[in-house]
C-alpha cells in the first residue's frame, strides 16, 4: 500500500482548489525550472536544478534521461539514491488531485536503480535498492530491493541475482 496522507477538501474538485495548497508562484517557478531540466542535455546541471531550485534529494552519480517530468508543487516530497538512472519520459509524482481528496506522498528511490523510459511513479511508493522498473511501468507500490518489476498493474518479473545488487 502506498503511504500518502490524505486531504479531504469541500466545494469544487481538489485541483481547481491547488493555490489553497500550493502558492501559484511556487508552481510557476517550478515549471519553469522543470522544463530547463527536461531538456537540458547536461546531467550534471540536471541534477544541480533539482538539488538547489527544487529541494529534491538526489545521490551522486544519479542520471536523468531527457524529459523526465518530477513533480512540479511537491518536488522537495522525492528523494533518489546515489548511482540512478531515471530513463526518457519517466514521470515522479508526489501529489494526486482527486475529486473530494488530494493526497501526497513521498517518494524514495534507492541506490543503484534504473527505472525504464515512459514509466510513472506514483505518490507515496519506495523503490529499495537495486530495483530494475521495465520500461513503460506504473509504480503504484512498493518495490522490493532487488526484484525487477514491469507492466501496468506492476508485477515482479524476477529476482535480481544477490550479486548484483
Amino acid at each position: 500500500m502506498r503511504k500518502v496522507t490524505r486531504h479531504p477538501v469541500e466545494g469544487p474538485n481538489a485541483l481547481l482548489q491547488i493555490y489553497k495548497t500550493v502558492s501559484p508562484w511556487k508552481g510557476i517557478r517550478n515549471f519553469v525550472v522543470i522544463q530547463i531540466a527536461r531538456y537540458c542535455p547536461i546531467l550534471s546541471f540536471k541534477n544541480w536544478l533539482y538539488r538547489n531550485l527544487l529541494k529534491m534529494k538526489v545521490g551522486e552519480h544519479t542520471a536523468f534521461g531527457l524529459m523526465v517530468m518530477v513533480d512540479v508543487f511537491f518536488p522537495e516530497k522525492i528523494t533518489i539514491g546515489r548511482n540512478c538512472v531515471i530513463g526518457y519520459n519517466t514521470t515522479i509524482l508526489a501529489h494526486e488531485y482527486l475529486i473530494k481528496e488530494y493526497r501526497l506522498g513521498d517518494v524514495l528511490i534507492g541506490d543503484e536503480v534504473l527505472i525504464g523510459a515512459n514509466t510513472t511513479i506514483l505518490p507515496g511508493v519506495t523503490i529499495g535498492d537495486g530495483a530494475v522498473i521495465a520500461a513503460g511501468s506504473m509504480v503504484h507500490k512498493d518495490v522490493a530491493a532487488g526484484s525487477f518489476v514491469g507492466g501496468n498493474p506492476l508485477q515482479e518479473l524476477r529476482r535480481i541475482s544477490e550479486e548484483l545488487v
